[in-house]
């Protein structure tokens, strides 16, 4: 799902780090070595159709690479339509 992040997230917290992803031998395959983090936070969104909302989003980021992979985990609160 494709969607754009409006602003700071807020309220990030750490999931999992290192050996605790699941995911973490295709992310080393895809981005390269480093030490992997899974993060979660809120931010306002911008849905493609349009729709404004503040949701969790989660992702993985490591030193030097950068912040890979958002997705959207849920909706909190619809904000408005354009």
């Amino acid at each position: 799902m494709f969607f754009e992040i409006l602003g700071p997230i807020q309220n990030i917290e750490t999931i999992a780090v290192g050996h605790s992803i699941r995911e973490l031998k295709r992310l080393r395959k895809v981005y390269g070595p480093g030490r992997w983090r899974k993060l979660k936070g809120t931010a306002k969104i911008k849905l493609p159709e349009g729709t404004f909302a503040l949701a969790e989003i989660h992702w993985y980021e490591a030193h030097g690479i950068g912040k890979k992979e958002f997705k959207i985990k849920r909706i909190l609160r619809v904000l408005s339509h354009e």
